[in-house]
This record gives C-alpha cells, sequence and structure tokens, in this order.
C-alpha cells in the first residue's frame, strides 16, 4: 500500500482552525487507523478529522466541496461492505465525538442524538426512562446510530418493530456543498414536503453527512418469551415461518440456522441440539405479562408441523440463555473455521426460504465452495457465508463465481441483494442486476443534487460505468 502525501497544507490549515490541531490528524499510523472497516479492505486517507460539533461538521464539508477533496464519514468502523473506507488520499471524518444525547423525551416517546452515540448508549439512556429503540444489530455495543441509519442496520426485532426507517421521525444532515438541512418533523404524524429521512436513512453518507436524529422510542416490554423449535429440514422449517408470520401474533425475534451452520456448532462448539435436527427457530414474543402465555401457546401452535423434532420453551432467564447458545456460538465457531470468509446478507420472501436454500445446497455442490447460512426469518433476511481462503488466488476466484451464482438466485426469487449490510464496495458491481437503469440514473440524478462536485463517499454504491475501471 502506497503512503500518498497529506492534504495540500492550506486546507489543513483551514480544517485546523475549525477542529483545532488535536482534532486534526495528520500522521501516517493516525490515518492508517480510519481507512479500514469491517469489509478487510483499508486505504490511507490523506488526513483524518474529529469535529466536536454539527456546526463544524458543515465548516469542513464546505471546505472539501471548495477544495474538490472526497469525505467519508465515518461511525466506528463496523460495517462489512468497505462503505466507510476513504478513497486514498481523500478526507475521513469520524464522528465518534459528536456523542451527545440531547433529550430524552419520554412524554411524546422521543429520543433525539447526535450520530456518533453508540446504539447501546442509546439503549441505556431510554432504558433508564422505561423505553427502547428497536434498532438492534449484532454490533451494537460498539456501532454507532449513525452507522445504524447509513445502512438501515436493524438486527433481530425488525420482524416485530421495522428498521431505522420506521424508527427515525426526523434529521440533521449536511449536504456535498456543506449546506445544513433539516428533515421529517417530531410528531409520529407528518406529510409537509418530501420524506428527505428516509431518503437519506440507507444512503451509506453519499448524499449527506447525518448529524443528528430525532428517533422513535418504543416502550420496554413487560414480558419477553424464548422458544426454540428443531425440524428435520430447511423445508419444515420454512413453512413453520411462513405458518407463524401468517397468524396474529407478531415475534418480536424469529432467527434461523441452516443444517450447515448446525453442523458448524456441533463440530466446534457444546451443543444440546437433537441429532435428527437439519434447521432451527430461534422464537421470542414480548408484551404484557398477562397476554404472554397465549401469544407463546399461538406461535408454538403455528411453528409445529410434520418436521418438527422438538419444541422447547425457557422457564427462565438461565434456560433462555440455553436455548440461544447454539445461535450465540456460530459466528465465533465460524471464524474459526474460515476468517477469511464471503459474509453478504441476502433478503427473499418469506414463503421462498426453503428455495433459496435449495439453491445454495446446489451452488455449494457446484462451485465446491462450503456455504453456511443463518439469520433474520421473519423477513427472509439471510446471512449467507461462504467459506474458504481468499488469499489463495485459485480459491478466492471459485467463490466469487459462487457469490455471482447467489446473487442470481436471489433476484430470480425476487429478492434483493441487501438487508441490512448495505452496499459500499462489495456490492455495486452487482447494482445493475437489481435496479433498471432509469432508476439508476434517477439516482444518479439524485446525488448530484444533494453532492454536485460528488465529493461524499465516491466510488461507492453505483456500478462503474461500463468499459470503466
Amino acid at each position: 500500500m502506497s503512503d500518498p502525501t497529506p492534504l495540500p497544507e492550506s486546507l489543513l490549515e483551514d480544517l485546523r482552525r475549525v477542529v483545532g490541531n488535536d482534532g486534526l490528524l495528520t500522521a501516517t499510523a493516525d490515518r492508517w487507523t480510519y481507512g479500514y472497516d469491517n469489509s478487510r479492505r483499508q486505504t490511507l486517507p490523506g488526513a483524518v478529522a474529529l469535529p466536536r460539533t454539527q456546526a463544524a461538521i458543515a465548516d469542513i464539508v464546505s471546505l472539501c466541496f471548495a477544495a474538490r477533496v472526497p469525505l467519508t464519514v465515518r461511525g466506528r468502523g463496523t460495517g462489512t461492505t468497505g462503505a466507510a473506507v476513504p478513497p486514498e488520499g481523500g478526507l475521513a471524518l469520524s464522528t465518534e465525538y459528536l456523542d451527545a444525547i440531547v433529550r430524552i423525551d419520554a412524554a411524546n416517546r422521543v429520543a433525539v442524538v447526535e450520530t456518533g452515540v453508540t446504539n447501546q448508549a442509546l439503549q441505556e439512556a431510554a432504558g433508564a426512562a422505561g423505553f427502547f429503540w428497536p434498532p438492534d444489530p449484532t454490533s451494537a455495543a460498539y456501532c454507532t446510530v449513525g452507522g445504524n441509519l447509513a445502512c438501515n442496520s436493524a438486527g433481530p426485532r425488525a420482524v416485530k418493530y421495522g428498521t431505522p426507517r420506521e424508527n427515525t421521525l426526523g434529521l440533521r444532515a449536511v449536504t456535498g456543498e456543506g449546506a445544513s438541512l433539516r428533515t421529517g418533523c417530531y410528531t409520529t404524524k407528518g406529510v409537509v414536503g418530501f420524506d428527505l429521512t428516509r431518503l437519506l436513512i440507507g444512503s451509506e453518507g453519499a448524499l449527506a453527512v447525518i448529524t443528528e436524529a430525532t428517533l422513535k422510542l418504543t416502550p420496554l416490554p413487560e414480558a419477553v418469551t424464548t422458544m426454540r423449535a428443531t425440524y428435520r429440514d430447511m423445508n419444515s422449517a420454512a413453512a413453520a415461518v411462513s405458518a407463524i408470520m401468517a397468524q396474529p401474533v407478531v415475534p418480536r425475534v424469529l432467527e434461523f440456522m441452516d443444517a450447515s451452520a448446525i453442523a458448524v456448532v456441533r463440530d466446534y462448539a457444546d451443543s444440546d441440539l437433537p441429532a435428527q435436527a437439519g434447521a432451527l427457530l430461534i422464537i421470542e414474543a414480548d408484551g404484557p405479562e398477562a397476554v404472554l402465555a397465549h401469544a407463546a401457546a399461538a406461535l408454538e401452535t403455528a411453528a409445529s408441523n410434520a418436521g418438527l423434532v422438538e419444541f422447547r420453551a425457557a422457564a427462565d432467564d438461565a434456560e433462555r440463555k440455553a436455548l440461544w447458545a447454539s445461535r450465540k456460538a456460530l459466528s465465533p465457531s465460524l471464524r474459526r473455521i474460515a476468517p477469511g470468509k464471503i459474509n453478504e446478507d441476502i433478503v427473499v420472501p418469506v414463503s421462498r426460504m426453503a428455495a433459496l436454500i435449495d439453491r445454495l445446497e446446489r451452488l455449494s455442490t457446484q462451485h465446491r465452495v462450503k456455504i453456511v447460512s443463518f439469520g433474520h426469518a421473519g423477513n427472509g433476511n439471510i446471512h449467507v457465508n461462504l467459506l474458504g481462503d481468499l488469499s489463495d488466488d485459485d480459491e478466492r476466484e471459485q467463490m466469487h463465481r459462487c457469490l455471482a451464482d447467489v446473487f442470481a438466485a436471489v433476484l430470480e426469487l425476487e429478492g434483493t441483494l441487501s438487508g441490512e449490510h448495505g452496499i459500499g464496495l462489495e456490492k455495486k458491481a452487482f447494482v445493475g442486476l437489481e435496479i433498471e437503469p432509469a432508476t439508476l440514473e434517477m439516482m444518479r440524478r439524485m446525488k448530484s443534487c444533494f453532492d454536485p462536485a460528488d465529493i461524499l463517499n465516491p466510488g461507492k454504491q453505483f456500478p462503474d460505468p461500463a468499459g470503466a475501471g
């Protein structure tokens, strides 16, 4: 990797006036620290800005716009697609010090936070007032609200409570010209103007830098019950998912593991799963204590079919942890087997999950690539893991050929290429398979309205023009 010269000294001096000497990092070692995310991609930015106020962000963007310097905003770098990896020699803007919880308004079920706040810090502040913010990605202890908004990252509770788009009322943001915007409103109903809030959420910092969010809170449930159902095969589990989602009691969590995932856990961790288990579901319901028994019974009835091997319900917190143990052991086991695995998140209609798993099994055999799948069954969001050694040229090429066929299968089943990880650099070459040219052109025109000089996270999300690169 090369070590480009830091940004022009005149721009660095202007940036120092905005963020102070300790708010601008130019040493090579410091810059490397902000040049990667969980995609394992890494580049060396020309400098790193650490603003402490929203006004400073507007000034920074204005300076970059005038100098035509690319700028990439980042939270804690937990994303997996390279969306937070800056262009080489550009400016990385970290929101780590923009971490104020402005207010928790219990009377109106609203939280106002700066976007460098971690998901966990928000949950703790909201929890003290009797509320929670529904999005709960796996990295919640470390990821930022801004990162959650950038990728519309949701987690298991989305099946009942929705994604950040459904749980955000308004935003403050800075466009690529340095103009400050307010979008949305403070109320749960409002139809004045275009819905720029939902447009900015999921845009991965390519339209504007989100600096503050007004979030919709939900009261903490009185009680939670956890159940685990194991099945002979994925077809039986998928039929149960469709039945569960077709009846009135909506689970707060509906997770699944396929046969390959179960085999991994059996090989690399302690497991109490029945020998016949070829798929499993983790089901949770929440709500008032008085109605939870009825909800659990309804979910058990819906989950029961001829392929059911075992159904267990937790009587206490210790049993709840035991039921989750296999699912919790999966990710560490996968990292142990294949630290260089490809991890993609795709979505298909719930009724087609079994068909996709069947296709994945055939692709695994065809390409000689082990595929392990698990994820959020209630909305068809499947984490497809291709195991192999990416450092081996032949193996890497085989894995990427397999991945292309996986994406083709997803689209044939009327699915989508990402549910919550986003596009970034990793998936941009495939976007044209899902989005037709006229729609892509409209999206590019919208990008130019928000960011006319194309300085915000350039080179991400859109497929390269024909013949480029």
